[in-house]
């Protein structure tokens, strides 16, 4: 009979280690691949600066005086972004930004939708006024809303393996 319960006590010990790893090995996954797309938007960005600056100002929302700076700033907080989750470092704080940034990103691209402004949404380079032919709205609408799920998981489990953030707590 005590045999039994330790029995027991084992298995649902070793589930739990399981699922929690499995878990951590999950989040590792999630948090490379938002790394990817911050690094992969970052550095397509971060060679044209004019060019990034330009896809901000065709949403035609932000004034005229903002344009530049965000247009040069996000690529670099984009990369920034990419290089903290690549590390696990901070890595809750990071997913936050990331899920506010993409809700920005999501309003904007929304914003031109309804406005009926025909534009590319500049995400990985690019950007500016296309064909009204060439909008992807509700694919980048998707996309968008897909990595926020993935920033909302990170906020939720931000405990992941080969992370700075389980080094420094150990």
């Amino acid at each position: 009979m005590a045999s039994q319960q330790a029995d027991r006590g084992r298995v649902s010990g070793l589930r739990r280690a399981v699922d929690g790893s499995a878990a951590e090995w999950f989040g590792l996954a999630v948090r490379l691949g938002l790394a990817l797309v911050w690094g992969w938007a970052g550095l397509a960005k971060v060679a044209d600066p004019a060019e990034a600056a330009q896809a901000v100002r065709a949403y035609e929302i932000l004034p005229e005086s903002l344009v530049k700076p965000v247009g040069w700033g996000l690529p670099f907080l984009e990369l920034a972004l990419a290089l903290l989750l690549l590390l696990g470092l901070g890595t809750r704080i990071v997913a936050i930004v990331s899920g506010v940034l993409l809700l920005v990103f999501i309003a904007g691209i929304s914003s031109a939708w309804a406005r009926g402004i025909s534009i590319d949404c500049g995400c990985f380079g690019g950007g500016g006024t296309v064909d009204e032919s060439q909008t992807k709205y509700l694919q980048e609408i998707l996309r968008d809303s897909g990595f926020l799920l993935l920033a909302a998981w990170l906020v939720y489990r931000p405990r992941t393996k080969l992370s700075l953030d389980a080094w420094l707590a150990a």
